[in-house]
């Protein structure tokens, strides 16, 4: 069966967005994440990740190939896609662009935009062509792939 052409442009998406954070990892700024997730509880930092529709897809494809299918709501504020028992990032190797450049103090501090604006283009770009509007918070934006997907 031939591929429509809606899921050429999602493949050439994820793809794409992939391509993006092989190529921030293979940069040479120095960060050392220690994964201690402080970043992560949300409520506490004020802080939460926004997401254009292509990190969305691929975040939501990393948390439902953990076998899940709908994000836990967090009394706590924390991000949905933190295991609350291993307090471990469910989808570490899909996490968002947001996560990999964040302002975590032990990893770093935040990249400067300088640095990342031409991956940053790319991901709008690949928005676009999903017709995704724009960045939205984490949450939202995920759990609307995910439902997109049953």
């Amino acid at each position: 069966m031939k591929p429509n052409r809606h899921d050429e442009v999602v493949k050439n998406a994820l793809d794409e967005v992939r391509a993006v954070y092989s190529e921030l990892k293979a940069r040479h700024v120095e960060r050392s994440c220690t994964m201690r997730t402080e970043c992560c509880q949300f409520k506490l930092t004020g802080r939460v990740p926004y997401l254009t529709r292509g990190e969305a897809l691929v975040a939501a494809r990393g948390f439902r190939a953990t076998g899940r299918k709908t994000l836990p709501v967090r009394a706590d504020g924390a991000c949905p896609m933190l295991d609350e028992k291993t307090g471990r990032c469910l989808i570490y190797e899909s996490r968002p662009f947001g996560c990999r450049t964040h302002f975590c103090r032990a990893a770093g501090g935040p990249y400067e935009r300088r640095e990342v604006i031409d991956l940053i283009h790319r991901l709008e770009t690949v928005d676009a062509a999903l017709k995704g509007g724009g960045a939205r918070p984490l949450e939202a934006a995920v759990s609307a792939e995910l439902a997109a997907m049953r």
